[in-house]
């Protein structure tokens, strides 16, 4: 059995609309201390990540103390949601959670974000089996994979956790079937 530590990224600064280069704010980083402690004694082998910066300094700190190195993958990035900045984030949420294949021109589906990061979730887990994994990565593309597991996971329980940064879920795969799922919020 896999064990899967999905790491959402902690508070960034949403002054900078950047996704790629989104820091942390101040109290991010000291939260993903808080992830650090949490992570330390599960044993994990392997580290992979989005390539956004977020979410690469919410798991940097555990990697480093623990000598790992961070697999950046470009399918585990935030579902991209056009070229511009949009102001109603709710309202836009709801209409891509309602119909998984809504998306603003430039901008991608729920469903295809969903089929991106199930794909390279199914690729780590072939490649490392028994072993417990840390993947950082964002809230929306967390919601998706769990909703591919769990279809009961829809807009509210998007809602639930939008503000829960960081935010981590557990999930044991025996290969690349869902066993158990467990939320943990720091």
């Amino acid at each position: 059995m896999s064990k899967v530590y999905f790491v959402r990224h902690a508070l960034p600064d949403f002054n900078i609309h950047d996704d790629l280069i989104r820091p942390l704010t101040e109290d991010g980083l000291k939260s993903a201390l808080k992830v650090t402690d949490f992570l330390q004694d599960k044993k994990i082998t392997k580290a992979y990540c989005s390539p956004y910066k977020r979410s690469i300094d919410t798991i940097l700190d555990f990697t480093s103390k623990n000598c790992l190195e961070v697999l950046i993958i470009d399918d585990l990035r935030e579902r991209k949601i056009s070229n511009s900045w949009i102001k109603d984030f709710h309202t836009f949420a709801r209409n891509q959670w309602q119909d998984f294949n809504f998306k603003l021109s430039e901008g991608e589906s729920l469903k295809e974000v969903q089929n991106r990061n199930v794909q390279a979730l199914h690729c780590i887990l072939e490649k490392h089996p028994q072993e417990n994994i840390v993947i950082g990565t964002h809230g929306t593309a967390l919601g998706t994979i769990i909703n591919y597991y769990d279809k009961s996971f829809d807009y509210n329980s998007f809602l639930r956790i939008i503000d829960l940064m960081p935010f981590i879920v557990c999930i044991e795969f025996e290969g690349t079937s869902l066993v158990s799922l467990e939320e943990i919020v720091l």
